[in-house]
């Protein structure tokens, strides 16, 4: 319930506070009083978008606070959701700066937009002109169906689950399409992965046949150069050895007569020895090169077939090339996967579509239910508003695509006349008969949904006289149960309320300000004889207004 609100610097209104109280609240003001911009100042604390043009003084903020008591409502778990401080009465603020930036607050916590109509939506029901015009499309007659159905937790159970479920054929999706492309590559990734492995690529490979290739190009010239070195070193006369030999002797002659020369003689030894084994490294490199043609043609096949694999995987060694092999077959093991995970997915995505079809069917099956019971609900309020052969007729159309909301389809259609054929709802209702079908619909809600506030803006377009009469009658009914906000501008109607406040603007030479002010009894009789009569108040009038004030 809304307990108090304050306006200050919003358009026409400079600084305004209202208390307000349980029961039904009537607000009544010429036309172009102000009597929107309290309800857009409303819409503001609702979360309603800011406009910077609403400021009355484009150097000030413009705020607008308005205190709930939300005790009887459970509101807690929107609290607990995003941390927020709990309080029996809870302070809705909206701020908007000289820049046009937004701001709002719960009990002083900043939210952002989405978070405040998550909780005022469960507070307020603003009903205006406008939203009588919603009253012909399709979405909000189902919403209006499940209200009175009384199965929103099954429906919100059911939109959650079919989030999870698009999502999950999002995914499927998402897969198959890799899977597609993927199945286009495999049989060139498996092409490409069978002639590397064939290949049998070993590390360090490619350097030894280019070594091997290398000596056996020139095998004849390393072949004769062995040769002349083996001559140089022979130990026959003439070669290397064979001087050492002789040089080792002589010094063995005079090495007894000094120290010196026996360790020259032991180095000549040393550097003998040495000899003699590089001669039999050669001799034995020297038998082993020889001229090899399949040899030859061998290392060239082989070099070959690296260096085609190098050009056309665009690497430079073979150890890249192992590198593309292992890439190939971890591509190859994940399309694998794809199908694999494509399985599950489809055996998840089964499994939640039956699922969402038991609860969809469940929520047709109570929609069809609820059918008949709101056209009898509404059937009876209408004939409580002057219009006995209207018929409303809500029809629900079923099929087997999911949708977010179930597998239905709802239709309203109307006929205000005795035998007059039904039509849909938005091409047949004058301005008065929607309003009051409105009304028909919104005190049916009420009767099942438990809101706090709900505030009503001129529903009573395009009525008047007893019709009027009787929209206030069901105003007060419904007032019993929640608080109830009536913008007005028939007497019959203001006449109701427990409450009544009249808006009035005030000029002088420089602005126009709104004000609003709560009527005492004899101002309301004055006010309610005024929307009889006119300016010039008459006796008649004025007996009238106490007449419809129950005086």
């Amino acid at each position: 319930m809304i307990q108090h609100i304050s306006i200050q610097n919003y358009a026409l209104i400079e600084r305004l506070a209202l208390p307000f109280s349980s029961g039904l609240t009537t607000i009544t003001g010429e036309t172009g009083s102000g009597k929107s911009i309290i309800i857009g100042a409303l819409g503001l604390i609702l979360g309603d978008r800011a406009d910077t043009q609403a400021l009355k003084d484009k150097t000030k903020k413009c705020v607008v606070e308005g205190t709930f008591d939300v005790s009887t409502y459970r509101v807690k778990p929107f609290f607990k959701k995003y941390d927020l401080d709990y309080d029996n009465t809870t302070v809705i603020r909206r701020e908007i700066n000289a820049a046009g930036k937004s701001r709002a607050f719960i009990n002083d916590t900043p939210v952002n937009l989405n978070q405040l109509k998550e909780l005022t939506v469960q507070l307020v029901d603003l009903h205006s002109q406008h939203q009588t015009l919603h009253l012909g499309q399709s979405l909000y007659q189902l919403n209006v169906i499940d209200t009175l159905a009384g199965h929103e937790k099954l429906v919100a159970a059911y939109r959650n689950d079919y989030k999870a479920y698009t999502a999950l054929c999002g995914r499927l999706e998402e897969l198959e399409e890799q899977e597609r492309k993927s199945k286009l590559d495999l049989d060139y990734f498996q092409f490409q992965y069978d002639e590397l492995e064939k290949a049998a690529l070993k590390s360090g490979e490619q350097a030894q046949i280019e070594g091997e290739l290398n000596t056996l190009h020139h095998a004849e010239e390393i072949k004769t150069t062995l040769q002349q070195v083996a001559n140089t070193l022979g130990n026959d006369g003439g070669g290397a050895l064979a001087a050492l030999q002789e040089a080792k002797q002589l010094l063995g002659k005079v090495g007894s007569y000094n120290n010196e020369l026996g360790e020259l003689e032991q180095r000549i030894q040393s550097t003998f020895i040495e000899l003699q084994d590089i001669e039999a490294e050669l001799n034995r490199i020297d038998g082993n090169v020889e001229h090899d043609p399949q040899k030859l043609e061998h290392y060239n096949d082989r070099l070959n077939t690296i260096y085609s694999l190098q050009q056309k995987h665009q690497v430079q060694t073979v150890e890249e090339l192992v590198g593309v092999l292992q890439s190939l077959e971890q591509r190859i093991s994940n399309i694998g996967s794809i199908e694999e995970e494509i399985a599950v997915l489809k055996q998840q995505h089964d499994a939640l579509h039956a699922a969402l079809m038991v609860q969809a069917q469940q929520i047709t099956k109570q929609r069809t239910a609820a059918a008949p019971l709101i056209e009898q609900q509404v059937k009876a309020t209408l004939q409580q508003l002057s219009m006995p052969e209207a018929i409303l007729k809500v029809q629900v159309e079923s099929n087997n695509e999911l949708n977010n909301n179930g597998l239905d389809l709802v239709s309203f259609s109307f006929t205000a006349n005795k035998g007059g054929a039904l039509k849909d709802l938005a091409k047949v209702a004058s301005g008065g008969e929607l309003s009051r079908l409105m009304l028909a619909i919104k005190a049916s809600i009420a009767s099942k949904k438990t809101l706090p506030t709900i505030i009503f803006d001129e529903i009573d377009t395009g009525v008047s006289g007893d019709v009027a009469d009787k929209i206030g009658g069901i105003m007060l009914q419904m007032a019993e149960n929640m608080q109830v906000f009536s913008i007005t501008h028939l007497p019959q109607i203001a006449s109701k309320g427990h409450v009544h406040f009249k808006v009035f603007k005030d000029s002088d030479d420089t602005t126009t300000i709104t004000h609003v002010q709560q009527l005492n009894h004899v101002d309301r009789v004055n006010e309610i004889a005024k929307m009889l009569s006119g300016e010039e108040l008459s006796e008649a009038a004025i007996e009238n207004a106490k007449v419809l004030l129950g005086n």
